[in-house]
């Protein structure tokens, strides 16, 4: 599932590039159309992952008596519907806009604010300390929205009588008085060392395959 999420990220960000250069009539990108682009693929790339996600985090619960991943659709389909895969897609698409738009807009102004890479070697140094500052900031963004994510799509949500967690800010302000700040950001240790040299490794490697098929494509 990770490799079509990455891909997924990539590909959406440099054509909402291009779209956000074209409507602002900018052939130069900025760290506005570098946030606006790269939030705007977390959003495309939310609709893609969540019915995915709600299966993940259904079998993960401790609370889960399904026995597979497919027994878990089937029931997830048969009692709740087709739309039951995408409870938590709001949740989803505010996690994946801030770390996408944090991420990438992070990216752009580390990247401008370091010496000039004249060595292959430099550029890759520099594209794993702007990758692992950009994967730690989005990290911080969105890790609230995570949470409240989890609890929505988890099984005590659907086996609830009374749904406590519906939609993202109000559940934000639930947890908030009831449990403090600290709760909000549950699991964002192992979370950030996890995101942090994934965000360096996901630069280095798309920047390597862009230059590689640009390559390709002009003959260098």
């Amino acid at each position: 599932m990770e490799a079509p999420k990455r891909a997924t990220k990539f590909a959406c960000n440099d054509q909402y590039q291009k779209v956000f250069k074209n409507l602002f009539n900018t052939k130069e990108t900025t760290q506005k159309i570098s946030i606006a682009a790269g939030a705007s693929a977390g959003m495309t790339e939310a609709a893609v992952i969540v019915p995915f996600e709600l299966i993940k985090i259904r079998m993960q619960d401790i609370n889960s008596n399904y026995p597979g991943p497919m027994d878990c659709l089937k029931k997830t389909i048969k009692n709740e519907g087709i739309t039951g895969l995408y409870k938590g897609v709001e949740s989803t698409m505010w996690r994946n806009a801030l770390w996408n738009g944090g991420y990438f807009g992070v990216i752009f102004q580390v990247r401008n604010s370091m010496p000039e890479a004249k060595t292959k070697g430099q550029k890759t140094r520099n594209d794993l300390i702007a990758g692992a500052i950009g994967g730690t900031v989005g990290t911080m963004l969105n890790t609230p929205f995570d949470v409240v994510k989890s609890r929505i799509q988890s099984v005590d949500a659907v086996n609830s009588a009374v749904k406590k967690y519906n939609w993202s800010l109000p559940s934000l302000l639930i947890i908030y008085r009831e449990e403090g700040f600290r709760a909000l950001y549950k699991g964002f240790v192992p979370k950030v060392c996890r995101l942090a040299p994934g965000g360096s490794l996901m630069l280095v490697v798309f920047t390597g395959m862009m230059n590689f098929f640009r390559d390709l494509k002009y003959g260098h």
